[in-house]
């Protein structure tokens, strides 16, 4: 006789998914998706196109986050009709469809979960994400390709716009660096547990036979910031050089000088953008990157001025946060929360979400402590 008894699993899960209800509060998502709709119904909307793309874009994300969650709730009924059913029917296929179903359910709603632990300044915004090939020669700026284009797999994944605003190219393999935006809610609070130095060890395909190679890549990320106000860049402090836009090996990809590379004498901060197509927005939204790191560092200074007047100092910029390794065991592991992955080729495809979200609550965590 059949006697499938999940009760104690769902009941776990409806608790936590009653939690998410009540911190995501889905009432006030449904008043601000109807005044969002009210504004996205305004016939002299797209009269300023910056700002209907900008109501658009919440719009569609506030629907697809309580349609989320309103999923997830109808799930869990439909989960204790099928146990129901399948012990009425005594049916083993109907069973083993149930535990299926509770175990996709489980990984939903600790997706859900980790959302709720995105309470930063910046957490809800846009992402900008650089990468740069570190120490490792030709295995360093392959590998900073590789993560590149593990990021891009991931975003696609979710189906998070994505747009590269510049890309160096190593004269071998790989790239020097590049800077790319995920357009996305959250984008940064979920990628920022990503900023830190990647460790790549593997047999290289660049140097002789059967030799291991460890390479360095750095991942660093900032919110995207449509206006940083509060940074002033005075003409005398910048250095503006323009170039033509570059393809693999160093090609030009276009004939006019469009491209545009912004230095910050004073700190030394260096911004190229190449991806717009006349060099005045190139020159706009170089601006625009290089004011959102100049109130970030402003930011870290306070941070760093209040530690050190509290006597606790804790350099972790550059720290190594996480190791892929592409021979033996072919494991890729996170360093601050010990979780891993047996399956490198995997993650390289975009399968992220563990570890992300490994990261967000060791990060949660740490912060309480």
């Amino acid at each position: 006789m059949l006697e499938l008894d999940l009760s104690a699993d769902i009941q776990a899960l409806r608790t936590t998914f009653d939690n998410i209800r009540e911190v995501v509060d889905v009432d006030a998502q449904r008043a601000e998706i109807a005044k969002l709709e009210e504004q996205a119904a305004d016939p002299d909307l797209w009269s300023d196109q910056e700002n209907a793309q900008k109501v658009t874009s919440q719009l569609s994300h506030r629907k697809a986050a309580v349609k989320k969650i309103e999923e997830a709730g109808q799930r869990l009924d439909d989960l204790e009709v099928m146990v129901d059913l399948a012990n009425e029917m005594e049916d083993e296929d109907a069973a083993a469809e149930a535990r299926a179903e509770l175990a996709a359910l489980e990984k939903t709603i600790a997706d859900l979960e980790v959302q709720t632990l995105l309470d930063g300044e910046y957490d809800e915004r846009a992402a900008v994400v650089t990468i740069r090939s570190g120490a490792g020669g030709d295995d360093a700026t392959d590998f900073a390709e590789m993560l590149m284009r593990m990021y891009l797999r991931w975003a696609e994944r979710h189906d998070y716009p994505v747009k590269v605003l510049d890309t160096s190219y190593a004269e071998g393999a790989g790239i020097k660096s590049a800077t790319f935006e995920v357009n996305a809610p959250y984008a940064y609070g979920v990628l920022s547990v990503e900023a830190g130095t990647h460790r790549l060890a593997r047999i290289s395909p660049f140097g002789s036979a059967d030799k291991r190679q460890t390479s360095f890549a750095a991942v660093e990320v900032i919110p995207l910031m449509e206006e940083a106000q509060e940074v002033t860049i005075p003409e005398t402090d910048i250095r503006v050089d323009v170039f033509r836009s570059s393809g693999p090996g160093g090609q030009s990809v276009n004939t006019t000088d469009s491209a545009v590379r912004i230095t910050h004498l004073p700190t030394g901060i260096v911004i190229s953008m190449q991806n717009e197509k006349s060099q005045i927005q190139n020159r706009a939204a170089a601006m625009r990157l290089l004011q959102t790191r100049l109130l970030l560092l402003q930011k870290e200074e306070e941070a760093a001025k209040k530690k050190e007047l509290a006597g606790n100092i804790t350099a972790s910029w550059g720290d190594q946060i996480r190791s892929y390794f592409l021979y033996g065991q072919q494991l890729v592991k996170d360093l601050r929360t010990g979780f891993e992955m047996s399956q490198p080729d995997h993650v390289f495809d975009g399968d992220l979400d563990g570890l992300i979200n490994a990261g967000i609550r060791w990060r949660k965590r740490s912060d309480e402590d």
